[in-house]
């Protein structure tokens, strides 16, 4: 995937991801490699962001396999700004979509 896009769409993909269910980092980087290929590099950053403008709180659970975990749990403000992200996104690709299939009559 072309790395402009998945730089696009990587925090709407952690948003939902933690509003589905708290995660902890590693989790979240299963999670979102189902979608779109990342690695710790990518997420721990965004999820410091994230963390530092509110969107998440954390929060530590004791691991039977090594350290504590470090869990994020979206916030009110993390939940407002994954709706008005969701709406950008799908007015974007809808438009985006609208228009590769009208260049394609085209073709």
């Amino acid at each position: 995937m072309n790395t402009q896009f998945k730089k696009g769409v990587l925090e709407l993909i952690v948003l939902f991801s933690v509003n589905k269910k708290d995660m902890y980092g590693y989790e979240l980087i299963v999670e979102v490699s189902k979608v779109v290929d990342v690695n710790d590099g990518t997420i721990y950053p965004l999820l410091k962001r994230l963390t530092n403008e509110k969107y998440f709180e954390t929060y530590l659970v004791e691991s039977n396999e090594g350290p504590s975990r470090k869990y994020y749990k979206i916030t009110s403000l993390g939940k407002k700004r994954l709706k008005e992200l969701n709406k950008s996104w799908t007015s974007f690709s809808t438009s985006v979509n609208k228009f590769i299939k009208e260049c394609k009559k085209d073709e």
